[in-house]
Formats: C-alpha cells, sequence, structure tokens
C-alpha cells in the first residue's frame, strides 16, 4: 500500500505540475474562449469544432481530470498508508484541485476576469504545494525522518515561502496590468507601473531570504548537504526565471518564451516548498544542531 501511495502522490504532483503549465498555454494563445460552453465544447456539441483554440482549452479540460482522480486516489491512499496530518493535507489538496472546474467556469462566464483568471492561478499553486508536502510525506513514511533544522532556519524559511508566493502572484498581476501575451483584447487589471513597483519589491524581499537560507545551510553544509542542494537548485532555478522574465520582456512577450517562464516560476514555487517542508520533516536521518 505504501509503494502505491508514493506513486499515487508522486504522478498527483506531476499531473498539478502540468496543469499550471497547460493553463498558461491556453491562455497565451487566446485559447480562454475557445468553448463557449462547459462541460461540453460547444452549444449542443460536447468536443469543439475544428479550430485550434477549442481543441486547446477543450484538450485543457481533459487534462484537468487527471489531476481531480490522482489526488483523489492519493487521498483514499494516505488514509491507510499514512497518518492524520497527512490524510488531511491529501484531502485539501483535492478539493483545491476539484474547485478549480467551477472556476474555470466562472472565467468562461466572466469572459476572462483577470481576477478570476488570478485566483485560479493561486489556487493551482497551494493545490500544488500540498501535493508536494504529501509526495514529501509518502517518501518520509519509508525512510523515516530526522530532527526538525534549527527554529531560526524554519522561521526563515516560512519567510521564504511567502516571498516566493508573493514573488509568483505578484508577477501575474503584472502581466494582467500589461499587453497581454497571445491576446491583445483581453481586460487589464490594475495599473503596469504599480504592478511592476510590487513585482520587483517581492523579487526582493524572495531573494534576500533566500541568500540567508542558503548562508544558513551553507555555514552547516556538512550536517545538512542535502537541503542545501535543495536551495542550490532553487537558486539556479530563480535565476534561469529572472533571465527569462528580462528577455521575454525585452522580445515584447512571445507567447513561447512567457510559457517557460510560467514553467519556471513553478517550478521556483515547488523547489521552494520542497525545501521548507524539509526543514520541517528532514526525510533521511542526517546530524542537525
Amino acid at each position: 500500500m505504501a509503494r502505491h501511495f508514493r506513486a499515487l502522490a508522486l504522478g498527483a504532483a506531476a499531473s498539478l505540475y502540468l496543469i499550471i503549465i497547460t493553463g498558461a498555454l491556453v491562455r497565451l494563445t487566446a485559447s480562454g474562449l475557445g468553448c463557449e460552453s462547459w462541460p461540453g465544447c460547444q452549444e449542443g456539441s460536447f468536443f469543439p469544432a475544428e479550430d485550434h483554440h477549442g481543441f486547446i482549452e477543450f484538450g485543457n479540460r481533459v487534462f484537468g481530470a487527471i489531476p481531480i482522480t490522482l489526488t483523489l486516489l492519493a487521498w483514499i491512499a494516505s488514509r491507510r498508508a499514512a497518518g492524520r496530518f497527512v490524510s488531511r493535507i491529501a484531502l485539501a489538496t483535492f478539493l483545491l484541485t476539484l474547485v478549480q472546474a467551477p472556476i474555470g467556469l466562472v472565467v468562461i462566464v466572466t469572459d476572462l476576469e483577470p481576477i478570476a483568471v488570478v485566483v485560479h492561478f493561486t489556487l493551482a499553486l497551494l493545490a500544488l504545494a500540498g501535493s508536494l508536502v504529501v509526495l514529501l510525506e509518502s517518501r518520509a513514511h519509508d525512510l523515516g525522518v530526522a530532527e526538525a533544522t534549527p527554529g531560526e532556519l524554519r522561521r526563515a524559511g516560512l519567510v521564504l515561502l511567502g516571498a516566493c508566493l508573493a514573488l509568483v502572484v505578484s508577477g501575474t498581476f503584472a502581466t494582467a496590468a500589461g499587453p497581454h501575451s497571445g491576446d491583445p483584447d483581453v481586460d487589464r487589471l490594475w495599473v503596469l507601473e504599480d504592478a511592476i513597483w510590487v513585482h520587483v519589491r517581492a523579487s526582493g524581499l524572495f531573494g534576500l531570504s533566500l541568500l540567508f537560507v542558503l548562508g544558513y545551510l551553507f555555514a552547516r553544509r556538512n550536517r545538512s548537504r542535502r537541503l542545501l542542494r535543495v536551495g542550490l537548485l532553487l537558486a539556479a532555478l530563480a535565476l534561469a526565471q529572472s533571465a527569462v522574465g528580462e528577455l521575454q520582456w525585452q522580445a515584447e512577450l512571445p507567447w513561447g518564451i512567457v510559457l517557460v517562464h510560467v514553467a519556471l516560476a513553478a517550478a521556483v514555487w515547488s523547489a521552494a516548498v520542497v525545501l521548507v517542508t524539509l526543514f520541517y520533516r528532514p526525510v533521511e536521518p542526517q546530524p542537525l544542531d
């Protein structure tokens, strides 16, 4: 049962990461209204007509059934293979994933209202975070855990995680306020200069908190090499995301580069969630202060 639980947890996390990318593809190719009905695509027809926007939107809907199914199965498996805390996280992850379907309907009914789109994206990030916690706990069930890291590092990790969420979400507001890649007719949200002001400061807070965490881990590298490697991976992903973000701006937001930026943003968020979770529940025993 534990082996099946790990496989389901891994599949749920992977599918939730991919659904973020496919959802961004829908938005960036101006396919958000490719299907004008729900759950079917066209009025009087469940499947899309011969239009690539309809196929992209409908394909995202069909794929959306996969994370819903996997998070449900992971929750069911967690009730037998894990403790109550993990089971509750798995249930919350399933519910967050399930609620994405009616929110997607709201996005369509409101003609891609930017606030609805931002809420849709933010909940997807939270569901992904929950699935990653469940995945780590599925490994901890077999491998055991060490004592949690020192309190100041755990607190810094929470600041890092909050800054990372602010970084990614503020980036969506900046996108919603500016010239939208792939869809020039979409409604704007907020003022671009103000959105960028907030995004830059969120980036600064994230960068400073990450530097503190990396410095702390490096000073104790003999005690927490695995954590340091995860932290360095997070830093590499953040640098790549920053470079791609500058490139997409200079290139006037070609949708392909923007899609890479979204994928990197989700990867940065994932790495931050994994790192901070491991501060509290190091999966493999290791000597820590």
